[in-house]
């Protein structure tokens, strides 16, 4: 006798007759753990139980024995007849050698579940004894060959089926049971648990603040589905009866609209009487308002009576821009043609500038040229142009940082053609040599003289000596290229204008010859211009070159100048469908310091067309879309920058020719 992993084999010789069964079968053990040779593996037995209940198991018979071993429940395999270690919590059983799993059926579950509870009362029953290996109390049973040969499902039930020799190698397979009622009973459960289980898993390893986050998103989708009540006051509702009794009137009474809220005239097709008309006058008041000077600043401002006496007084050039005080623009709006809709348009246009500006004080042009000196001179031009100081208005923090922008990019030359690109240099030495000057008139702050006479002094020295300026100075030049152009003279000869305005030194020189290179593009008796020498007249062109003529000296009664403000008027008006806010920016001007009926002519055709085009809603209200070639290059802050001067004609620069009467009661508001 010797002991296997299948039992205990008696491997003495077998004593057989002639077709007798051995007399001494070899009798195999389960509890053994050593393998069994392959020359025995086919006349073995398992050991005999004598388990009471092992006893019953064999009696019952059939393929689908259950049987315990060492506390496991085990059936036989329908593949290899090996052992199968059952788990019955979840109703399948494994083999052990060639893998296969199947699944019990629910006979096979009630036979397990009886063999458990036998296997209980008789543990309870039976004192503990010393564990140790099972010896058989039953004599082997002499067994035939053909009982050795037969099927699986001919041994006796109870009994564990004999080990086979192994199998070959073969590719690892796993059979699976058709659906059973205990796997459909056991399949949601299943499902459940790996649902519990991923859902631990998952708030396991997110982190603390993720889970967090989660949280409050969810808990303030819930606040926000939340409606709370009406929480107006009760209105108490009081019902009328009006009585069928028809009486004639005895007294007549007319409502008459007030007037006296819109303090700025209303223009002449409007009809206050319209609700329509009305609303949107409504409105465009109240959006000039805030134009008006603030009153922390009526402190440090100069006296109304003696802003008054300036502007009524102006016969010099340095009390030009004595009308931009916002106390005295009513007054100024109303002699001088502008209306409530005029100064509305101004307003939103501050405001939109006003977001554009970057923090560090600058814009930027959102055309195709890049110059942000240009850009942040041409945005300044039309604050200061509404009487917005560093010191008074209601924007003097962006005026602020636009001039501190500038003073910190100057050069000690006094050059201002800061990162600019293509043909914008002069352009921008012009423009930000105007805003310079024109800060220091309105502020008289002695901080500003210096920057401000440093540009003009650069913007002579760059002056050609046919009289003209280019896109750069006469020194950085060549000789053969040093040949002015109007556009570029109209800019400089304005900053030259606001120096002499401020008090800063012009040389006389610079005007005698810009005046000389007037003449050279001057063609018709003085009274159109052309862009250079040998160039055909433009209105662009004449609309510039007349106004510097009349800052150089030209009277009213220069047959040239009357003669090219005919021609303006007769063939180039204001016209939506052409937009050309370069050409309305210098004519305007120069219509303007006309006046009497030209200027009537051009003021309504001009204020109509620019109103009009002004965008009132979205992102860009506020602001004028550029259309023109040369507008499109600059972008929407250089049309939107000239537009907002443009309207601002009423009051920007006093007349020249003219004087200017203000009304007592209309000078303060």
């Amino acid at each position: 006798m010797r002991p296997t992993g299948y039992g205990v084999i008696d491997d003495s010789p077998l004593q057989r007759a002639p077709g007798l069964v051995p007399a001494a079968p070899r009798v195999v053990s389960l509890d053994s753990h050593q393998p069994l040779s392959a020359e025995l593996a086919g006349s073995i037995i398992p050991e005999q139980h004598s388990d009471d209940a092992l006893e019953r198991q064999r009696k019952a018979g059939g393929p689908n024995a259950i049987w315990f071993d060492g506390g496991t429940l085990l059936c036989g395999c329908p593949e290899c007849h090996a052992p199968m270690s059952i788990r019955l919590w979840l109703a399948v059983a494994d083999c052990w050698q060639c893998e296969t799993s199947i699944q019990l059926t629910e006979e096979q579950e009630r036979q397990a579940h009886r063999l458990l509870q036998q296997q209980n009362s008789q543990s309870a029953a039976r004192p503990s004894l010393p564990q140790g290996p099972v010896k058989s109390s039953v004599p082997p049973v002499p067994l035939s060959t053909e009982h050795l040969s037969a099927p699986f499902d001919q041994v006796v039930a109870g009994t564990p089926p004999a080990p086979s020799l192994p199998s070959p190698p073969r590719a690892r397979r796993r059979r699976t049971a058709a659906s059973t009622e205990a796997h459909r009973r056991l399949r949601p459960h299943t499902a459940t648990a790996l649902a519990t289980a991923w859902l631990s898993e998952l708030f396991t390893d997110l982190p603390s603040w993720l889970i967090s986050l989660v949280f409050h998103l969810i808990l303030l989708t819930i606040l926000g589905l939340l409606t709370l009540g009406d929480l107006q006051d009760r209105v108490i509702t009081l019902s009328t009866v009006v009585s069928r009794n028809v009486r004639k009137g005895v007294a007549e009474f007319s409502l008459e609209q007030d007037e006296a809220q819109f303090q700025l005239p209303p223009p002449s097709e409007f009809d206050v009487n319209n609700r329509t008309d009305r609303q949107i006058l409504l409105r465009a008041e109240q959006e000039a308002r805030q134009l008006r000077v603030d009153s922390e600043a009526l402190e440090t401002t100069m006296p109304l009576e003696q802003v008054r006496q300036r502007v009524q007084g102006a016969r010099k050039s340095r009390l030009a821009l004595a009308a931009r005080d916002p106390r005295v623009r009513v007054e100024m709006i109303r002699q001088e043609g502008g209306t409530t809709l005029t100064e509305a348009a101004v307003a939103r246009a501050l405001h939109w500038l006003s977001r554009q500006q970057r923090r560090d004080g600058r814009w930027k042009l959102d055309g195709g040229r890049a110059s942000d000196s240009a850009a942040t001179s041409l945005a300044l031009m039309p604050f200061l142009g509404a009487g917005q100081t560093p010191d008074a208005g209601v924007y003097k923090n962006v005026v602020a940082r636009g001039l501190r922008w500038l003073l910190d990019s100057q050069l000690p030359n006094g050059d201002l053609r800061i990162n600019g690109s293509g043909n914008t240099g002069m352009y921008a030495q012009g423009q930000c040599a105007i805003v310079l000057c024109e800060a220091f008139l309105m502020t008289g702050n002695e901080r500003l003289r210096m920057p401000a006479q440093q540009a003009i002094d650069f913007i002579v020295e760059a002056q050609f000596p046919d009289g003209g300026w280019r896109y750069r100075p006469n020194g950085e030049t060549p000789r053969p290229g040093r040949r002015g152009d109007t556009s570029v003279l109209g800019w400089q000869m304005m900053a030259l204008q606001s120096a002499r305005a401020a008090g800063l030194e012009v040389p006389e020189e610079t005007l005698e010859l810009a005046s000389h290179y007037l003449d050279g593009v001057a063609t018709r008796s003085g009274s159109q211009y052309a862009y250079q020498r040998g160039n055909a007249p433009t209105p662009v062109m004449t609309a510039e070159a007349l106004l510097c003529r009349m800052y150089l000296g030209w009277s009213l009664r220069e047959p040239g100048l009357r003669q090219g403000v005919d021609y303006l008027l007769s063939q180039h008006l204001p016209d939506a469908r052409r937009e050309n806010v370069y050409y309305w920016y210098y004519a305007t001007q120069t219509l303007h310091q006309m006046g009497g009926t030209h200027w009537d002519r051009w003021n309504k055709k001009m204020r109509s067309v620019l109103v009009s085009s002004q965008v009132t809603r979205g992102n860009h209200a506020g602001s004028w879309p550029p259309a023109h070639s040369h507008s499109k290059a600059g972008g929407r802050v250089y049309m939107t920058a000239l537009a907002a001067c443009t309207l601002e004609v009423y009051y920007r620069h006093l007349p020249i020719f003219r004087q200017i009467d203000l009304d007592e009661q209309g000078a303060a508001k």
